[in-house]
């Protein structure tokens, strides 16, 4: 089977030659494995994120697509019109600093980024925690930043790309993290019935993203549904009032147009694992953390949730990926396909993004291993 063949046919229920593997190198090793500095994937997109994350999957033959998520759906097909990002200050020893600046209303976003030639940028950041004007008074036009396509033309020019390496989904305009600041936390608790009406407009957002992605020629492979960190900015009595709604309905409108659904949630997860499970038409979650960092047991999980759910996960990715032998990622993988695979509905994969120094070898490992060893 080719990677797509084999990531379709385990969304499906079917039973593939071999566990699909799909470590989550995300950003930092296709920024890597580019020999450029990062700025010139983020800033300049030469190459942009998605083209050195393809390459990246062939590199390493990683069953892929999960971590390409967002781009080009047609509910977003304006991108980042009447935005433009400048440069506020340089380092002297290279790092900048870029804002956004809104050609419709004339303002500054309140946040800086800081880009780095070793490191994805450090976003978020207030200028005035870096000693910077929180307006900047000069600035510079960022040149030579490459053009690509937009909307759904560049939707199909990533499906092109990625060939038979994997799959390739769009957002659903779902989220299953309504909150993200400590502050929303007190003002949902002050404010519920504001919180709700967001809850409500998530909805009737989702509802009429999932039109238009009805109406599409060719259909995503996969939708992607909830982002990281669902159980670490709020409490699971939170996600049930807030976001478990909006992943029921998104799960039944694309479960009647026979589309797979997908759940990131990095963090403590067994809860929302057992929700999902239970509660909606969700098709596969993902990375099911252990402890420390998160609360998952793989085998557990199998046998309470595995007859429901597509298992994604869930090689530790400091312990194991980044600073473990090849033997321990080869022990690792044995384990969790041991732990998940009978039956089918399993990934092999890693506990969320794997760092910059992940060894080469380390990936290859985990890889070989899902084909000689992943088999059914």
């Amino acid at each position: 089977m080719t990677s797509r063949e084999r990531l379709l046919a385990v969304l499906s229920g079917e039973i593939p030659d071999c566990v699909p593997v799909c470590p989550d190198i995300s950003n930092m090793v296709p920024a890597r494995l580019t020999g450029k500095p990062f700025w010139d994937i983020y800033v300049y997109k030469n190459p942009p994120l998605w083209k050195a994350h393809i390459d990246a999957l062939k590199h390493f033959d990683i069953d892929g697509g999960f971590e390409i998520c967002g781009i080009g759906t047609p509910h977003d097909s304006n991108g980042r019109n009447g935005h433009r990002d400048c440069i506020v200050h340089r380092y002297a020893d290279d790092r900048f600093v870029t804002q956004t600046f809104s050609e419709d209303t004339g303002e500054w976003s309140r946040f800086v980024r800081v880009h780095t030639a070793d490191n994805p940028p450090a976003s978020n950041v207030l200028p005035e925690k870096i000693g910077l004007p929180a307006v900047p008074s000069i600035w510079e036009e960022i040149e030579g930043v490459r053009e690509w396509p937009t909307g759904l033309e560049l939707w199909q020019r990533v499906r092109e790309e990625m060939g038979d390496q994997g799959i390739v989904g769009m957002h659903s305009g779902a989220t299953t993290c309504m909150l993200n600041r400590p502050e929303d936390i007190y003002d949902y608790y002050d404010h519920p019935e504001k919180y709700h009406e967001r809850r409500e407009r998530r909805i009737e957002h989702v509802e009429r993203s999932m039109e238009k992605i009805a109406q599409l020629d060719v259909k995503p492979d996969v939708l992607f549904c909830g982002g990281s960190g669902s159980l670490i900015w709020q409490s699971p009595q939170i996600f049930r009032d807030l976001a478990l709604p909006v992943l029921k309905r998104v799960t039944e409108l694309a479960h009647d147009l026979g589309i797979p659904t997908h759940v990131h949630s990095c963090g403590p997860e067994q809860e929302l694992v057992r929700m999902a499970a239970e509660e909606t038409l969700l098709t596969v979650i993902d990375p099911l953390e252990i402890p420390p960092m998160g609360d998952c047991n793989l085998a557990q999980l199998k046998a309470r949730y595995g007859h429901k759910l597509v298992l994604k996960g869930n090689l530790h990715t400091t312990q194991v990926m980044l600073k473990g032998a090849v033997d321990d990622v080869i022990g690792a993988s044995k384990q969790a396909i041991d732990d998940a695979a009978a039956g089918g509905g399993f990934i092999l994969s890693t506990g969320d993004q794997c760092g910059r120094d992940t060894p080469d070898d380390n990936l290859h490992a985990m890889v070989h291993t899902a084909r000689t060893y992943g088999r059914y």
